[in-house]
């Protein structure tokens, strides 16, 4: 199953096949999700990803995949009815487990809710934009929502030769 939910978040698997997939694996397609980031700061154990497993024990519902050696996903399912704030309580609640039990420096980077299995993918690529926009736009933030971006999500998805330009006309305005 883990395999599985890795290949959607990556893109690996071909959209037609994951509905199919997920049902011969007994997961329910139509579940409302959340993914959810961490990206800690020097590289991690195992015990990083094992501890956060610990932490959500229904291995049916939610899913801790190690993506490489600093980002680790979550993959909640959330209730109807549960909103950001829930889901950053979630998150604040994780990251202050893997700084006290850990010791470890992290930041977590919150999708959207998404109510379909296909929309994985979506979900966790916003959660990596927030973790990508936090650290240069909300640097003392450890938990960063892709909903709460702002325009830091819009300059991101300028292209970066823009991006360039308008970050020079603003510094060039505040030096004057």
């Amino acid at each position: 199953k883990i395999n599985f939910i890795k290949n959607v978040l990556l893109d690996n698997i071909l959209p037609g096949d994951i509905s199919s997939k997920a049902k011969e694996l007994h997961i329910p397609t139509d579940v409302s999700r959340v993914v959810m980031t961490i990206r800690i700061s020097n590289d991690y154990e195992q015990t990083a990803s094992d501890m956060i497993s610990n932490i959500f024990p229904d291995k049916e519902k939610d899913f801790v995949i190690r993506i490489d050696e600093k980002d680790i996903a979550v993959v909640k399912e959330v209730k109807p009815g549960l909103t950001d704030k829930d889901i950053n309580k979630i998150a604040k609640s994780l990251l202050d487990t893997i700084n006290s039990e850990l010791m470890l420096n992290a930041s977590i980077g919150i999708g959207t809710i998404i109510s379909d299995i296909k929309e994985l993918a979506k979900s966790y690529r916003e959660s990596h934009v927030a973790l990508e926009v936090g650290k240069v736009m909300d640097t003392d933030k450890p938990i960063i929502s892709y909903n709460k971006l702002g325009i830091g999500r819009l300059i991101y998805q300028l292209p970066t030769t823009l991006c360039k330009l308008f970050l020079d006309e603003v510094f060039k305005k505040e030096s004057i």
